[in-house]
């Protein structure tokens, strides 16, 4: 539409014309302005005549309404025709009428802003809509894999366009006390479920009694989008710290598919149940990266990597050498190994007068270790005689850290990731691309690169060494793993490929170097040194009252097997149950009863023809609540080295349970 200009003189005349055609046409529009009104009958009655009189009243009075509402709706028609031809209708007063376009300009300009909320409608999924949507909530963390050297808080940075080549990646967990029971847990396992589904994330979710430990991958809109459900869902997850990484490359960091994984803990480290000190009340004081930062600084400090050995192989924290501050590695091969180094003297001796520092990858494994030594230093005697000045852990972990401080600050090295990133340098490092295409590490990285401008790491010098050749090296490659441990085999790409071609096989000597350290040659030798340190850190525990059956155990003076555990809901009362995951070679009756007591009747589930065992069974427990016990131990008992599975199994009628010549006391068990 053209625009049309016009002074204020022709506007009010356009506008006293307009008035005049509608004042003349509001008797049905037709005839004329003037109106003749007809004479009466002068032969009528004086009673007929007040009968007619009223009823014309009454008939003015109803066309006068009718034409007030016609009036009003023609004033709006007329409003909105006007101002969509960028007219606007002039103010009665004469102050109006003159006002010059200077004046309407600076009346724009007082005009009030728009609210939040009328903001919130235009971009529902800004950070703002977070904030208004949940005041308590905690800050979600936002940041980019690209680094930025114009932005000063790279924390507070994300890119928001849309685009296919690349995802944005969470990392979150939450611990819940008390933990749910066990009918709340299988609800929340479906509904966390239909959750992620609903916002079409993909990654794996931990899911136990305890809580969640999420990775995940998305777009920005479908990641926060779920993290709001969680809000909506529990008010729990109003503390949960969501970090997202955003601009990671899609081709080589997005899940497939979304998996929801059961656990009896969100990391195992054999402290589930009772066994588990309160995090509430024990966990370590949370610093943020910055006064982190300044604590590695600080003298008579220790520094506790609680992530495995083998990450810590190829990125770690390195305090200033004139600060003092040690950093320890446990040289764990998984966390269950923590307690019993926690507890030895050598670790105690290093402890001694010192503010203890831990860190992990996001923060999750320091909150059960942090617990586990403030606990000790509450009710152990000898380690509250240490003097340990404070346990401090790092909010956000290794993640978060690199966030805040992109050009690394104390970390050397590459981080190793649970997610499809596998090992990264922090943001500024990988930005800088010094290290050409053709130096990738292999062919999916190298058409990555090309394809989406992946950043690579700068040519810095590797904190790992290759199992097999001893050269510089922080990459872990293919599925090989040490042939006595079984973790992450460190391998550079030349014996790699030598060893996938034939010209070389890596054999049973190349392992890891923890296994080369230790003089560990085989899984047996390893397995019966784990399994005797455990039994001595729990016999020395429950020497000083430090491992307490559960108050159900202590009621049914039952303290035999599975100690510290909290038994599992059976509200059906079930006594029969399945058993997996069993040693095919070396399971016996006796060591089975030896571990899980309370068995009355025993089926190994043997194959038809060849009589093999599959590693599974049918148990008989005496009594619910020891069947509820056992159930509870599933995943965290170890037999033989293999976490023993556990679960309800009532008998479907169909045979007869339990078969006979099964008891256990029987010498012709099946």
């Amino acid at each position: 539409i053209p625009s049309i200009q016009i002074d204020c003189s022709s506007l009010s005349v356009f506008s006293s014309l307009s008035g005049f055609i509608k004042m003349s046409s509001d008797d049905e529009g037709e005839g004329p302005v003037t109106k003749l009104e007809p004479q009466e009958d002068s032969s009528l009655t004086e009673k007929q005549k007040s009968k007619k009189h009223k009823k014309k009243k009454h008939k003015k009075e109803k066309k006068s309404k009718k034409s007030k509402k016609e009036k009003k709706k023609e004033k709006a028609e007329d409003e909105t025709s006007k101002t969509s031809c960028g007219l606007k209708r002039p103010r009665a007063d004469s102050a109006a009428s003159s006002v010059t376009p200077d004046q309407e300009e600076e009346a724009k300009k007082k005009k009030p802003k728009k609210s939040k909320k009328s903001k919130k409608k235009e971009a529902p999924d800004t950070h703002a809509k977070e904030e208004e949507d949940a005041p308590s909530a905690r800050p979600i963390v936002e940041s980019s894999a690209l680094f930025d050297e114009t932005k000063a808080a790279p924390e507070n940075t994300h890119d928001t366009r849309t685009s296919s080549n690349t995802t944005t990646l969470l990392l979150f967990y939450q611990y819940v006390e008390p933990p749910w029971s066990e009918t709340e847990y299988k609800h929340n396992l479906q509904h966390v479920e239909q959750l992620g589904q609903q916002a079409s994330v993909m990654g794996r979710m931990r899911v136990a009694r305890e809580g969640l430990n999420c990775t995940l991958t998305g777009s920005r809109h479908e990641i926060l989008d779920f993290c709001r459900s969680l809000r909506r869902w529990l008010p729990v997850f109003l503390e949960t710290e969501f970090k997202l990484t955003h601009d990671l490359p899609a081709a080589t960091t997005q899940f497939q598919q979304l998996k929801i994984i059961p656990v009896q803990e969100l990391v195992h480290y054999g402290l589930n149940g009772p066994k588990a000190p309160p995090i509430a009340q024990y966990s370590g004081t949370h610093l943020e990266p910055q006064e982190y930062h300044s604590k590695l600084a600080q003298p008579e400090t220790v520094v506790i990597d609680v992530r495995n050995h083998y990450e810590a192989n190829i990125g770690r924290f390195v305090p200033p050498a004139d600060s003092g501050a040690q950093w320890l590695d446990p040289k764990m091969r998984k966390s269950t190994e923590f307690p019993v180094w926690l507890d030895s003297e050598e670790t105690k001796q290093k402890l001694q007068n010192k503010q203890v520092l831990m860190y992990c990858t996001g923060g999750i494994r320091c909150e059960r270790a942090s617990a586990l030594l403030k606990y000790k230093m509450a009710n152990d005697p000898t380690v509250q005689d240490l003097n340990i000045q404070g346990v401090y852990q790092l909010q956000g972990g290794i993640d978060k850290y690199f966030k805040q401080y992109p050009e690394g600050g104390y970390w050397q090295g590459k981080n190793y990731t649970f997610d499809r990133r596998y090992a990264h340098a922090p943001a500024a490092i990988e930005s800088q691309k010094q290290q050409s295409p053709e130096g990738a590490d292999d062919e999916k990285e190298r058409a990555a690169q090309e394809r989406f401008a992946v950043p690579t790491t700068a040519p810095t010098l590797p904190m790992g060494q290759c199992e097999a050749c001893g050269k510089a090296w922080d990459k872990y490659r293919g599925k090989r793993r040490c042939p006595t441990c079984g973790v992450p085999s460190l391998t550079c790409r030349d014996c790699y490929q030598a060893d996938v071609e034939g010209r070389q096989k890596l054999d049973r000597n190349v392992r890891c170097d923890l296994c080369v350290e230790q003089n560990i040659r085989s899984k047996k030798e390893l397995r019966s040194r784990e399994e005797a340190a455990l039994r001595a850190y729990e016999a020395k525990m429950k020497q000083v009252g430090l491992l307490h059956p559960t108050q159900r155990q202590q009621q049914n003076g039952d303290g035999d097997g599975g100690e510290g555990i909290a038994a599992a809901d059976n509200p059906n009362q079930v006594t029969r149950l399945f058993l997996k995951n069993m040693c095919k070679r070396n399971m016996t009756d006796e060591i089975l009863l030896e571990h899980l007591p309370g068995i009355t009747h025993l089926v190994w589930r043997l194959n038809g023809k060849t009589k093999d065992f599959f590693g599974q069974g049918w148990v008989e427990m005496a009594t619910p609540e020891l069947a509820a016990q056992a159930v509870a131990q599933s995943g965290s008992l170890r037999i033989l080295g293999r976490p023993l599975y556990v679960e309800y199994q009532p008998p479907d009628g169909k045979d007869m349970w339990p078969p006979p010549k099964s008891a256990v006391n029987s010498n012709q068990n099946n």
